[in-house]
């Protein structure tokens, strides 16, 4: 059978392409271009083309995030809706550059750094961003089991905690990458859980439209903290090595084995790298706007100031707005923590195994990653275990919020200079706005960092 018979057997029969896998959509994607189609068929190949830049801007609304913007727009209002739209181009501009990182270097963003820059920044930045994760896991798996019991009361939380570390871990360690890639960007669309149930919490759009556009900041303590929470779990480093390194498992994923089969792109790969990016970056600050849009709009204006978990969003907003935006909090809290937390692990995993010159990547099986997946493990049970000791999940948090404010600069300077130096980029070397962009962006998030700290030990 001809290749253009497949294809048109593929745009027929969705399930084909599926079980074809990324391949599959990558054919698709180069034989039918985004424009000059019917709506469904153009609709069909914008999907296939979405693949790393959309699970990565996913995951990004995990359920620790969830919890900020719930928090935001309870205590605030719609005030701090403007960041939704701030920070918009600064994420995809800089996740752009890990993409093109990858797909230039064939290399991974750690396996760049330790490669350019050596391995005593890189070190005690894997080992900062291995803690982060590790604190964020533990505070989403609980989140998730929350969110079970919201609907199911009676499941106990110790073995629901449990239950969900060994379901991510077998399905990380034991799913092929091809498969796994596909689930996650299935998972991506829960977050359409969150824009539903804003709309049906029936928030003023005109005040929604004039706090969106007009940014307003009192510069009060907590206010000024809230904004680097937000800004510390909209831009993290987690995302950098997760986006670099999936650039990198989509090409193993078509046969592209070796570093040499990798260097290099055509500019046809960048398009699409930067269409999938740019949607993925898109769709995390819509639900982050969704979520402000309707805590906002019921919390706040019912004087419910404080939330503290994803969960407790969930149930203060039913009285409120209704059951069928309780269940749609609480079905995505879970949704969203089934992609984000392997995201953590993963980014973990890669910068770890990278910095140390092992053997890594979602498509190596077990025994020939041991390395690899011993990182997943590993902050996978720590994070299990910070739901037994006691720890305050909103703790796990902060510290998850400091350590990334440490770390997220350093990491923003090293992907700027490789991003834009033409020996190693080429052609694909930062233009003078990118980098304009990803400096503006390594200034504002160095100064909230500093601002969390002073704000949180002052």
């Amino acid at each position: 059978m001809t290749n253009k018979k497949l294809v048109e057997r593929a745009i027929e029969a969705p399930a084909i392409a599926l079980d074809r896998g990324i391949e599959g959509g990558q054919k698709i994607a180069k034989t039918f271009p985004l424009s000059g189609q019917e709506p469904l068929r153009r609709a069909r190949n914008y999907w296939y083309l979405l693949g790393p830049g959309l699970t990565t801007g996913a995951s990004d609304d995990d359920p620790s995030g969830i919890a900020t913007y719930s928090q935001a727009g309870a205590q605030f209002g719609f005030g701090l809706l403007w960041l939704a739209a701030f920070t918009f181009p600064l994420m995809a501009v800089v996740q752009e550059m890990c993409a093109r990182i990858g797909l230039v270097t064939g290399r991974g963003l750690a396996s760049n750094i330790r490669r350019h820059f050596g391995t005593k920044v890189l070190y005690f930045s894997t080992i900062c961003l291995f803690a982060a994760n590790t604190f964020n896991i533990g505070a989403d798996i609980g989140a998730m089991a929350n969110a079970v019991q919201l609907l199911r009361p009676h499941y106990n939380l110790g073995i629901l905690v449990v239950g969900i570390t060994i379901f991510i871990l077998l399905l990380q360690v034991f799913t092929p990458y091809v498969k796994y890639a596909r689930y996650l960007k299935w998972l991506a669309l829960v977050l359409f859980a969150y824009i539903l149930s804003a709309i049906l919490a029936h928030p003023n759009w005109g005040n929604v439209i004039k706090h969106s556009i007009i940014p307003h900041v009192s510069f009060n303590k907590d206010e000024i903290l809230l904004i680097c929470a937000i800004l510390g779990t909209t831009i993290t480093p987690y995302l950098f090595f997760w986006q670099t390194s999936q650039e990198i498992e989509e090409e193993i994923a078509i046969g592209q084995i070796t570093i040499k089969q990798r260097e290099g792109c055509s500019p046809e790969d960048v398009k699409k790298m930067r269409v999938d990016v740019w949607s993925g970056m898109f769709l995390s600050n819509v639900v982050m706007f969704f979520i402000i849009a309707a805590c906002g709009s019921v919390l706040f204006a019912h004087g419910i100031t404080n939330i503290s978990t994803a969960s407790q969003a969930a149930e203060a907003l039913r009285p409120f707005a209704g059951n069928a935006t309780y269940w749609l909090f609480a079905l995505g809290i879970i949704g969203m923590g089934l992609l984000a937390i392997p995201v953590l692990a993963g980014s973990s995993a890669y910068a770890i195994s990278e910095s140390l010159g092992k053997r890594q990547g979602l498509n190596n099986k077990l025994k020939q990653g041991y390395s690899f997946y011993g990182v997943i493990i590993i902050s996978m049970l720590v994070g299990l275990s910070l739901n037994f000791i006691g720890l305050n999940p909103i703790k796990a948090l902060i510290y998850s919020a400091v350590l990334n404010g440490v770390v997220a600069p350093i990491i923003l300077v090293l992907i700027l200079l490789i991003a834009r130096n033409k020996r190693v980029m080429g052609e694909w070397a930062n233009s003078k706005v990118s980098g304009a962009f990803g400096w503006a962006l390594t200034g504002l998030m160095g100064i909230s960092g500093i601002a969390a700290i002073y704000t949180l030990f002052a």
